[in-house]
């Protein structure tokens, strides 16, 4: 079983889908042991405690620099034995040092078919407002590794979603989020733990069971 934190900035949709999987025996080799916010009062943390997750604030506000942060993330992340990250919904981009420390241990969903709509700028509602103005038919959502590069490191999994006539952002962000990242989210972070998924040449590969 390996320990997993999943840090988080606010609402926690997607730190709920885990804890769903969690919960309905999907994931037995997942010890999920922090929730570690970057905000007071952030409602990821109230789903956190509902699952009897131990949480964490290690507020932003509260270091000057964005080397300073990353210092303070990575102790946190060391003191509860962390050895496998989830960013979920994690508004801040940490130093190349983190990357350096957690290489191929941390996953990040990104709300589009990378390599379309993403590095800097593309976040949020402006994922989808990009997608929408483009006029791409297909859309989706894809689990990474998180890398020095923006939205750039090894593709773990991706699941497509239609764009449909009178979509708003609001709209497709709703549907990417529940046809897409609330499952596949979870099942790459199943594949790390049951130790399924190999990073060669910068490209992931799945072992077959």
């Amino acid at each position: 079983m390996l320990k997993v934190a999943v840090l988080v900035s606010g609402g926690g949709s997607n730190l709920q889908a885990i804890i769903d999987a969690k919960q309905a025996g999907k994931n037995p080799n997942c010890d999920l042991c922090a929730v570690i916010s970057s905000t007071e009062g952030a409602y990821a943390l109230e789903r956190a405690k509902k699952a009897d997750i131990p949480t964490y604030v290690v507020p932003r506000k509260a270091y000057g620099t964005r080397d300073e942060y990353t210092d303070a993330i990575i102790e946190k992340l060391r003191e509860v034995g962390a050895e496998i990250i989830v960013l979920a919904g994690f508004m801040y981009i940490l130093s190349p040092k983190f990357c350096e420390i957690y290489e191929n241990k941390v996953l990040n969903v990104h709300p589009s078919l990378i390599p379309s709509f993403c590095g800097d700028g593309f976040y949020g509602l402006h994922v989808h407002e990009a997608a929408l103005s483009y006029g791409v038919k297909l859309t989706g959502a894809t689990v990474h590794f998180v890398s020095e590069v923006c939205d750039g490191g090894p593709i773990i999994m991706q699941k497509s979603a239609p764009v449909l006539e009178g979509d708003t952002p609001e709209i497709l962000q709703k549907r990417v989020m529940e046809q897409c990242e609330w499952i596949i989210l979870p099942e790459a972070l199943r594949l790390c733990c049951d130790g399924k998924v190999e990073v060669v040449d910068g490209k992931v590969i799945i072992k077959e069971d």
